[in-house]
C-alpha cells in the first residue's frame, strides 16, 4: 500500500476522530510505545485506548502537525499543541505493514514540563475511559 495512503488515512482519523476508521487502520498485533509508560503496550485494544485518550487530551484547537518525513513503510510526524498553557512538542513514529495497517506507534514528547502535563492528563483520561460503559 502506498505510504501516502496510510498517512492520509491517519490524518483523516485525527481530524474526524472516527474510531471505526482507527480500528481498521491498526493491525491486530500493533504495539504502542507511550512517552510515559516504560513497557510497550501490545495489541489493538490497548493501542486504541491510548490513541483515543491522546486524541481527547492532545488533539485540541492548538494541535497541528508541523512536518513529516515519510518512508516506504514508516513515518515521523512532528506535532505541536498546548495543554493548560504549556507548549508541547512531540513526534509520532509510525510503522505499517504491506496491507497498510499500523504495526508500531511510538509517541515522544518534550520538554519535561509538557511530558509531566501529558502524563497527568492522560492518566485521568485513561481512568475515565476505563469507567465508561462499552457500546
Amino acid at each position: 500500500m502506498s505510504n501516502s495512503i496510510v498517512i492520509t488515512a491517519w490524518h483523516l482519523v485525527v481530524t474526524s476522530r472516527d474510531m471505526a476508521a482507527l480500528s481498521r487502520l491498526l493491525a491486530d498485533e500493533v504495539v504502542f510505545h507511550s512517552p510515559v509508560v516504560h513497557k510497550p503496550q501490545r495489541g489493538k485494544a490497548i493501542t486504541m485506548k491510548y490513541l483515543v485518550g491522546a486524541m481527547q487530551v492532545l488533539n485540541n484547537e492548538h494541535f497541528r502537525y508541523e512536518r513529516e518525513i515519510v518512508g516506504e513503510r514508516d513515518a515521523v510526524l512532528e506535532f505541536s499543541t498546548e495543554l493548560d498553557g504549556i507548549q508541547i512538542n512531540g513526534v509520532d513514529l509510525i510503522r505499517w505493514n504491506e496491507a497498510g495497517q499500523i504495526v508500531d506507534f511510538k509517541v515522544m514528547v518534550r520538554p519535561l514540563k509538557a511530558l509531566n502535563a501529558v502524563h497527568q492528563k492522560m492518566g485521568e483520561m485513561l481512568v475515565r475511559l476505563d469507567q465508561a460503559p462499552t457500546p
